[in-house]
């Protein structure tokens, strides 16, 4: 959890700041399409950038998930099995015992997609407990080999700090949402779910006086399931992150004497907020099943 010598080259401030900004590309209002070279040159950009750092890390460990799974299972054998696939087909049955508790409906999907989830978001997480300068100094090295300011080199490695990256799951998750209870109810349904609860009667006009109610109470919790998903994961997730940075900043004995308890605790932290947005997930699915009132 070190810092390096690129710590003592810049202000406390501009270190926290450097190691909060993502590697950027957009196109700026003045520049055109570019690499953020600043942190004021990325917020400039606004909806019009991607940050290239939680694409890379983001993707590259949802193929490492995928391929290791694959692997795995096309090795599996039914007789001692190695000790990666015990512990894979322990994650297994962990994440389909709780589908199978928490999810009442039929889906073929629910319980590859639980695996999914829990799997990719702990992964992004661990990335929080390598040591905080170790990639993006390497990155700033590169950089400069390159022809690059160091400086002017970001790379955040933790794609779940990163909210565009936790909120564009967890709109994915309001997707499925939708999908599920349009498949389960049909669209008028769905319509129904959202215009006729909490509030309804027995009398036509007071039925259809309450429908504007009802549908600004019933589409706000629609759309508050997604956003606590994903600012929720953001929210620990980048505290964290902070955390390790400010620890980075202290004298190295100071460093080692609270890095060590912090990240023990932090895999608890990481592993129980895979495990939430997982079972959220599934309980959500669970209810946009459901055909009883």
């Amino acid at each position: 959890m070190a810092a390096s010598e690129h710590a003592h080259e810049l202000t406390s401030n501009e270190y926290i700041q450097h190691h909060l900004t993502n590697w950027t590309f957009g196109h700026h209002p003045t520049e055109g399409w570019m690499v953020a070279h600043t942190q004021q040159q990325a917020a400039e950009m606004g909806f019009n950038a991607i940050h290239l750092d939680s694409m890379l890390w983001s993707i590259g460990l949802g193929v490492l998930f995928c391929g290791l799974f694959y692997t795995v299972a096309k090795r599996a054998t039914a007789g001692v099995p190695s000790k990666l696939q015990a512990f894979i087909e322990m994650i297994v049955e962990f994440v389909d015992s709780n589908v199978r508790d928490a999810y009442h409906g039929k889906s073929k999907l629910v319980a590859p997609l639980a695996l999914t989830i829990f799997v990719w978001i702990f992964l992004m997480n661990l990335m929080d407990l390598i040591p905080i300068d170790f990639i993006p100094v390497l990155a700033q090295k590169i950089g400069a080999a390159m022809g690059h300011d160091p400086h002017h080199v970001y790379m955040k490695i933790v794609p779940s700090t990163d909210p565009n990256v936790t909120l564009g799951m967890s709109f994915s998750v309001l997707a499925l949402i939708i999908y599920f209870a349009i498949k389960e109810k049909g669209v008028g349904g769905f319509i129904g779910d959202l215009t006729l609860h909490p509030f309804s009667a027995s009398n036509p006009v007071a039925k259809a006086l309450l429908i504007p109610v009802n549908f600004i109470l019933e589409f706000v919790t629609l759309l508050a399931k997604p956003i606590s998903l994903g600012l929720r994961l953001f929210g620990n997730m980048y505290a964290g992150e902070l955390i390790f940075v400010l620890i980075a900043l202290m004298p190295f004995w100071i460093q080692w004497a609270l890095s060590v308890p912090w990240a023990i605790f932090h895999i608890l932290v990481i592993t129980l907020q895979a495990f939430v947005f997982m079972m959220l997930t599934i309980v959500y699915l669970s209810l946009a099943s459901q055909t009883e009132h």
